[in-house]
């Protein structure tokens, strides 16, 4: 171990820009990225599966606060929702008083909650398509069994329509990748935000920029390679058989 150490240091001897100490606010941001894309992204498939059945509802009363909900937060700015969330949170009455507030105050976890609520709406619509495509056979195939309503779901439509909203959700996926970056501009130290201190405090905006946008690109290619992976093994039925 101590050999890697010293050889990684006599790598970055003589360079003044890519140190050990820069390269762990890279590692920062990484961590710091890692953690916001992956829990606003569990945390808004939680909430996207019982709205997108909501949604996929033909009553009106149902159906129409989810569309209003997914239709704000997909028709304004992810930025402009991290600001109301983040400086927003301040004037609520009484906030500052409440057990939530030593967790509100933390730039993470408005954050995470503008993340979250992003990313659940546009994954509601990507599910409601895919419920609504479901193949009428499906569907009266498992009436002729006596399956409920709830029990089709569970069983034949929602395992259906995650199989066929695949494609479009690993797309959301590397859009709240790409999107996360924003979270620097309320103090968050992500991948961003470290690259925007390396370039302030050494002016080198290209090496500072580029080594961020290469991690990026290495997550992204990940990501693809993942969910190709998935596509590969649950669409398999799919494929045309050799004959």
């Amino acid at each position: 171990m101590l050999d890697i150490s010293a050889w990684f240091n006599d790598l970055l001897a003589g360079n003044l820009i890519f140190t050990p100490t820069t390269l762990g606010y890279y590692w920062e941001g990484l961590v710091t990225t890692s953690q916001l894309v992956f829990l606003s992204l569990l945390a808004g498939l939680v909430l996207a599966v019982p709205l997108a059945i909501m949604r996929s509802s033909k009553r009106k009363w149902i159906s129409l606060p989810v569309y209003f909900y997914t239709y704000v937060f997909r028709g304004t700015p992810l930025l402009i929702q991290l600001y109301i969330i983040y400086y927003g949170v301040v004037f609520i009455d009484g906030i500052q008083q409440t057990f939530l507030w030593p967790i509100l105050r933390e730039a993470f976890y408005p954050a995470l909650i503008a993340f979250t609520l992003n990313t659940a709406a546009y994954t509601t619509e990507i599910f409601r398509g895919a419920i609504k495509a479901t193949a009428k056979g499906e569907i009266e195939a498992a009436r002729a069994y006596g399956m409920s309503q709830s029990l089709m779901m569970r069983r034949i439509i929602l395992p259906s329509a995650f199989r066929r909203a695949l494609p479009a959700y690993g797309n959301e996926v590397i859009f709240m990748l790409h999107a996360s970056a924003i979270a620097s501009v309320v103090t968050l130290m992500d991948l961003t935000g470290a690259a925007r201190f390396v370039y302030a405090r050494f002016y080198a905006p290209f090496e500072a920029f580029l080594f961020v946008a290469a991690i990026y690109l290495c997550l992204t290619f990940a990501i693809l390679y993942f969910f190709r992976f998935l596509e590969k093994k649950l669409l398999a039925h799919l494929r045309p058989q050799n004959t």
